[in-house]
């Protein structure tokens, strides 16, 4: 039986470990050294020199939700006196913000809302392409997918071709948490289970979509079940490389946020709950090694803080996220946000740079569209405002 660091020279030559030889490795191995390992590995599969960010705002179309996750703090139920729908005025309004910035996509993601049917989505999606054909819409999740057919009485295949049809360009890889039924039962009962949440990732990839893969840790799981939660995730990577060359485009984790303000953070079991720092950072130190066949890890300051941030670049990550303008969800639950709600251009420059390395401007695919190679002034950086494109005519919904 192989030890720990027996493993990690295997991972290191670029063998695949088994899910059993994965649990041995992130149960046995050394933290700092499976972290040392992660950054030679990334170094191999991405330009050294080089992390990349994303200039993009994270729209929550609505607040509205049926599924009362015991993590989340964002939702309002229907009827709710704080329960809304975005206008077209005000979603206008703040992807012409994005654009002043030199922003390239937004996160649009909602809750499981009962009340919203597919023309809706449809609808708002060609208004978007037809006001703002240069922004990518990466929107809604697996499990907003599920709802819409639901309510439709529609399989997620006939939802997912016509929103695409319509111009989705993404399926974002919210809500995957882990991706272990025994867990999802016991924090999200009437969420999407494991097989709808790769199914309809499937579907994306399948249709040439923007798909991302995620996973929160801290919900009370176990070791066994995070490797299982990985585990589906290479596995289906593996699948949709060979059969169209449309994978994920990056793996995405942190930690799960607990506050009073959610069920999870009130229960009397919260002690069983979270994970710190160094947990995270080793999770992802390990996910890069695990996950042999993704390229891109993305590093969370906005749940993590920028310290963390800068310390995962050396744990894994090529990639330390986005601008992220806007950002409601983990926000509410006391995370980072709360305290710094949205990034500079700027500052994410002076992130990336005080972790030694040199800024470069991505789009969702992880295509580099601008490399900074000297130091930019925030002059330099600053949003540039742009003519309006909404007329009383076109921001009504």
């Amino acid at each position: 039986m192989y030890k720990a660091s027996d493993l990690l020279k295997k991972a290191a030559n670029g063998e695949r470990l088994t899910p059993e030889e994965g649990l041995r490795l992130y149960t046995e191995g050394d933290p700092e050294t499976t972290m040392e390992v992660a950054h030679q590995l990334r170094l191999q599969k991405t330009e050294p020199g080089l992390v990349t960010y994303l200039v993009d705002r994270n729209i929550n179309y609505t607040n509205v939700c049926t599924t009362d996750c015991q993590f989340c703090s964002f939702y309002r139920l229907p009827g709710h006196p704080e329960a809304y729908v975005i206008t077209r005025q005000e979603l206008g309004e703040k992807i012409e913000e994005l654009l002043a910035w030199g922003g390239t996509r937004i996160l649009m993601q909602g809750g499981h809302n009962p009340d919203l049917p597919i023309e809706w989505y449809e609808d708002l999606l060609r208004w978007l392409k037809a006001t703002y054909p240069e922004i990518e819409c990466d929107c809604f999740s697996p499990s907003e997918i599920e709802n819409i057919a639901h309510l439709e009485g529609m399989s997620m295949e006939e939802v997912l071709e016509r929103l695409h049809a319509a111009g989705l360009d993404g399926l974002p890889g919210g809500g995957a948490e882990i991706l272990d039924d025994e867990v999802r039962k016991r924090i999200s009962p009437k969420k999407t289970k494991t097989d709808v949440w790769l199914h309809a990732m499937r579907i994306a990839q399948r249709l040439g979509m923007v798909t991302s893969a995620t996973m929160v840790i801290g919900f009370g799981e176990t070791i066994q079940q995070r490797i299982n939660s990985l585990t589906r995730l290479r596995e289906l990577q593996d699948e949709s490389l060979a059969a169209h060359g449309n994978g994920f485009t990056a793996f995405i984790m942190w930690t799960a946020q607990l506050s009073e303000t959610n069920s999870m953070g009130r229960s009397r079991h919260r002690d069983k709950y979270g994970a710190n720092y160094d947990e995270y950072l080793h999770t992802n130190a390990f996910a890069r090694i695990y996950l042999d066949n993704f390229t891109n890890f993305q590093a969370s300051w906005p749940t993590q803080g920028l310290e963390v941030a800068r310390r995962a670049l050396y744990a894994g990550a090529n990639d330390f996220g986005s601008t992220m303008l806007e950002e409601n969800v983990v926000s509410q639950a006391s995370a980072f946000t709360e305290r710094e709600p949205h990034m500079s251009v700027y500052r994410l420059h002076e992130q990336i740079r005080l972790a030694g390395f040199e800024p470069a401007q991505r789009d969702s695919r992880y295509r580099i569209v601008r490399r900074f190679e000297r130091v930019m002034t925030k002059e330099e950086l600053a949003p540039n405002p742009i003519p309006s494109r909404l007329s009383p005519t076109n921001a009504t919904i």
